[in-house]
């Protein structure tokens, strides 16, 4: 994480105007006036691609989102990141009324399901969950406020080899849980809190250059195993010394992680009632847990999408069964639809807007920071930033190199998004040393004191301490 230089802010204590009566966004996008509920299932048009409620291997999963890209071209564009070990490509499809370019101000979220092979609801989830945005964009006030205002970006499979090996039926296994390679692909991220020695996989490494390339403000991680919505941080301080220590690790957007995660929890049919999987299992209340709470793990996606990128990702636990069978799965898809829904939503929470400089050029890779919060986010190209907050007042740190830092205070109400624009004033020559401001080196230090007899005893210990143990 970067560090925000905090010498010689200029503070302009700015409140930033609210919006019009639903969110008039600097697109001139706004909220629709009934987002209370997402409608039910959508009659198929003529000729759109037939999507059963079954598991689909890689081929079948390969033909239907070319043919869903082929029937909706002004609504879906389908790519691949990489490949897996033996070959696969790794799909994503956005949906988006703008899916081939990114809309400035306007933010990328994403999906990516199946990182465990053996965990199979979520691959078809996101299958039905593409099908429903495509066919309800027409007819859903939501939905096309929605897609007309957000690109998401779905990814169905992380892990089609690991798939591949998966059987239908078996809910506690591991058996095609791993990659091609035998590696756990959700312990295969650079960590913050301990190194992590296994060797990068090229599935994560194209997740990876994906989202190094793309500014996602919002992400969900599909797994299977439990009902509960997991949120940062996977791993803890304490990781080098205790494996297993059970206790909350703390992100600096604790209360937004939490709200995140009940969104989806209340959401969704059953997971909000904290139920446990099955006898003796662990319960969590209202249905989610911090990560590290519930088991400490290094390399997880989740920490390395918050802490590197300044994407807000949270773990989406969405079976008991890891590869229930099919016929399960339109209950599954009941279940869950409102709630990958919502969910993405709410990266339209809080604030976002633009850095710009003096002349209104973009400032990109600005650092953003909100006082209080040890995070730093970046600014894309186009010198956009979100940040995902809950209601109340705060203050944007916001520095860039060759600029002077700026401070601004805000205030974020739950309704709509607060819209905030910074300007960074070119810092001035004021020293010989060079164009940009410097600040001027310490006065030299007064010569020491000669030291006194505790003083030297002292000395005399740390340099035997260091002769001892190096």
């Amino acid at each position: 994480m970067d560090r925000y230089e905090s010498f010689n802010i200029r503070k302009a204590f700015v409140f930033v105007a609210i919006l019009g009566a639903y969110g008039q966004l600097a697109t001139g996008a706004s909220y629709p006036e009934d987002v209370s509920t997402v409608t039910g299932e959508v009659e198929p048009r003529e000729n759109d691609p037939v999507l059963e409620f079954k598991y689909h291997d890689h081929d079948e999963m390969t033909r239907y989102l070319r043919a869903v890209s082929a029937r909706y071209p002004a609504l879906t564009a389908l790519y691949s990141i990489g490949k897996s070990v033996q070959g696969r490509d790794l799909w994503v499809m956005v949906v988006s009324a703008s899916p081939y370019e990114h809309m400035i101000g306007k933010p990328d979220v994403k999906y990516v399901a199946n990182i465990h092979g053996n965990e199979a609801v979520g691959r078809e989830l996101l299958l039905h969950l593409i099908r429903y945005l495509v066919t309800s964009y027409d007819t859903d006030s939501y939905i096309k406020w929605l897609l007309d205002n957000t690109r998401i970006h779905l990814m169905p499979s992380m892990n089609p080899d690991g798939f591949l090996i998966s059987r239908e039926g078996q809910c506690d296994t591991i058996h095609g849980r791993h990659n091609a390679r035998r590696y756990d692909l959700n312990r295969n991220f650079p960590d913050f809190f301990k190194a992590n020695t296994k060797q990068p996989q090229p599935e994560t490494d194209a997740v990876k250059e994906w989202i190094s390339k793309i500014q996602f403000v919002l992400s969900g991680s599909l797994h299977g195993g439990a009902l509960v919505a997991s949120y940062p941080f996977d791993n803890t301080p304490s990781a080098i010394f205790q494996s297993y220590a059970h206790t909350p690790s703390i992100a600096p957007d604790d209360d937004v992680f939490r709200h995140l995660a009940l969104v989806y929890s209340n959401n969704h049919a059953k997971m909000s009632r904290g139920v446990s999987c099955k006898s003796g299992s662990q319960r969590f209340d209202n249905g989610i847990t911090n990560g590290a709470a519930w088991y400490p793990l290094t390399g997880g996606m989740q920490d390395y999408n918050y802490l590197w990128h300044g994407c807000m990702e949270i773990t989406l636990e969405i079976s008991c069964c890891k590869y229930p069978p099919a016929h399960e799965l339109p209950k599954y898809w009941q279940d869950n639809k409102q709630s990958l829904i919502k969910y993405l939503a709410e990266a339209h929470r809080g604030a976002h807007g633009f850095v710009m400089d003096e002349n209104g050029n973009p400032v990109e890779r600005a650092s953003v920071r909100v006082k209080g919060r040890d995070v730093t986010y970046h600014t894309t190209k186009y010198g956009e930033f979100w940040r995902i907050l809950l209601p109340g007042t705060y203050r944007l740190e916001v520095s860039g190199e060759g600029y002077l830092p700026q401070e601004v205070e805000f205030f974020v109400i739950d309704s709509h998004p607060t819209l905030l624009n910074v300007t960074l004033h070119s810092a001035k020559r004021i020293d010989a040393g060079g164009p940009y401001y410097r600040p001027l080196p310490p006065p030299p230090r007064p010569p020491p004191a000669p030291a006194g007899i505790f003083s030297t005893i002292t000395n005399s210990i740390n340099s035997f301490v260091s002769n001892i143990f190096g």
